[in-house]
Parts: structure tokens; C-alpha cells; sequence
């Protein structure tokens, strides 16, 4: 698909974002209440606020377009254009008061990810990604999106949202990732995503994804000249086993995907 072709897509995605940021940030640092899903994972008022009013907004601009949500499931699952949307990526981190969530917004065709957008309500940095083109980068706060160079594990920056996250992990190569880089950091959630692709993070290695988890990450993390992956190296698909694997300089997808392995 070219630009021109993404661009009134493009369209709409700012327009979710945008109303989405009304919604959410005035909910930071405030006492909202917090309520725990069968999961034990936290939702708020700002989560299902905000995606109501992005499927508004699709219902009224692209009635024939699918779209999954975290909060409010699937419509329309026959269409071959759908939006993925989760309007809080991090609530942990948002319910604490902390600036390390965003909104993802993704659009797939035929179940490849063609669109993606992360952005900060609090810090108001927004990344954009269409396939094919150079990650975009909008913040007050300077910064430009491209990943950074790094040839080798042992220089390598890695990070992860949490160690519960990996309580979900489907073998223990990520314990031989961490023994191999030079530094682990936790926290993020899709934030530390934005990082990489800004030549602040070199790997993330998690698990227990779900689609609307990584959608909107794969032509930001790719448009800024990095790669996006399962822990084995195959592309991230709704049926996968939920693990993802990010590297910044491409050349350490290989030896990362190696550490990743299963021990024998």
C-alpha cells in the first residue's frame, strides 16, 4: 500500500488519538477508580471511555472497517481492514501515576499490521508508523525517530514491562537474553517500544501479548530501522504464542533469537 493510500486511514487514526488524549489525560493522576478484570489486570473509566469514543469515531468515518478492541472485543470480524485499539496501554503505570503508558492505535489489512500509532496523552509524544515508510516522531520534548547502531548483546541495552509478565513465558531462554546483554531495565509497557525506535533501548524481549498489544508496534518499531518478532524469529501473528522480541539494529535479531531459545 502506498501513502496515499494510508493517508485517509492516517486520517482517522489522528483523530482517534487525539480524542482519545482528551479522554485520558485529565483522568492522570487523579482518584479514578481502578477495577480488576477476570485476569487481575486493571481497568479504568479513562480505558473504556476513550475506546468508546475512538469506535465512535470509526463507526461514523469507517462503518465497514472491523474493529478489536481490549475493552469492548470484536465488530464487524468479516471485514479485511481492522483497527485494533487499546486505550491504555501501562493502566499499572497510569493508575500509579506514572507517564510510561500510551494509547495504541493499529489498523491491519487482511491481519498485517499497515498502520500504527503510540501516543503519550501526558508527554503529548505521538510515533506513527505506515508500512513501508520512515517512523514519524511528534513531541515538545525533542527527540527523532531511528533506531541506534549496536552490533553485539553484550552492548546492548534490553528491557521488559515486568517480571510477572514472564511468570507467562513459554520456555526460559529470556533468562539467557538477560545473562548476555549489558543491562536490564523493567518498565515501559508500549512506551519503551517508542524508546526503541528512538535509539534509546536496543532490545525488548516479552511475552503474554496480545494483538492489540503488538499490532500498532510493528511499522513504528520496522519505519524507524529496527525488526519485530516472536521469540523464534517468525512474524507476530494473532494465533502466536503471545512472546514478542524487538531489536533497534537488526543485525542483533539473529544472536537474540538464538539466546531466546529453549534450553536443550
Amino acid at each position: 500500500m502506498t501513502v496515499d493510500d494510508l493517508t485517509p486511514f492516517l486520517n482517522v487514526a489522528t483523530m482517534m488519538a487525539d480524542a482519545a488524549r482528551c479522554v485520558v489525560r485529565p483522568w492522570f493522576r487523579s482518584s479514578l477508580a481502578v477495577i480488576d478484570k477476570a485476569d487481575q489486570s486493571p481497568v479504568t473509566l479513562a480505558d473504556r471511555t476513550a475506546e468508546r469514543v475512538m469506535r465512535a469515531i470509526l463507526a461514523e468515518r469507517l462503518p465497514d472497517h472491523g474493529v478489536f478492541g481490549e475493552e469492548f472485543g470484536l465488530e464487524n470480524e468479516s471485514a479485511s481492514y481492522r483497527w485494533l485499539l487499546d486505550p491504555v496501554d501501562g493502566t499499572r503505570s497510569f493508575v500509579t501515576g506514572r507517564p510510561m503508558f500510551g494509547t495504541l492505535i493499529a489498523l491491519l489489512k487482511d491481519g498485517v499490521p499497515v498502520l500504527g500509532m503510540i501516543d503519550q496523552p501526558v508527554t503529548q509524544e505521538r510515533w506513527i508508523g505506515l508500512a513501508g515508510q520512515p517512523t514519524r516522531f511528534i513531541s515538545p520534548l525533542g527527540g527523532q525517530a531511528g533506531t541506534r547502531a549496536c552490533k553485539e548483546l553484550a552492548q546492548a541495552e534490553l528491557s521488559c514491562t515486568s517480571p510477572e509478565m514472564l511468570e507467562s513465558a513459554p520456555h526460559d531462554g529470556w533468562k539467557t537474553l538477560k545473562k548476555r546483554v549489558k543491562r536490564m531495565t523493567w518498565g515501559g509497557d508500549c512506551y519503551a517500544y517508542g524508546l526503541l525506535a528512538l535509539g534509546q533501548i536496543d532490545i525488548i524481549a516479552e511475552c503474554d501479548m496480545n494483538p492489540w498489544d503488538w499490532a500498532a508496534l510493528v511499522p513504528i518499531v520496522e519505519g524507524a530501522g529496527g525488526r519485530i518478532t516472536a521469540w523464534n524469529g517468525s512474524p507476530l501473528h494473532a494465533d502466536g504464542d503471545r512472546t514478542v522480541l524487538a531489536v533497534g539494529d537488526i543485525s542483533l535479531h539473529a544472536e537474540a533469537v538464538r539466546a531466546l531459545a529453549p534450553s536443550p
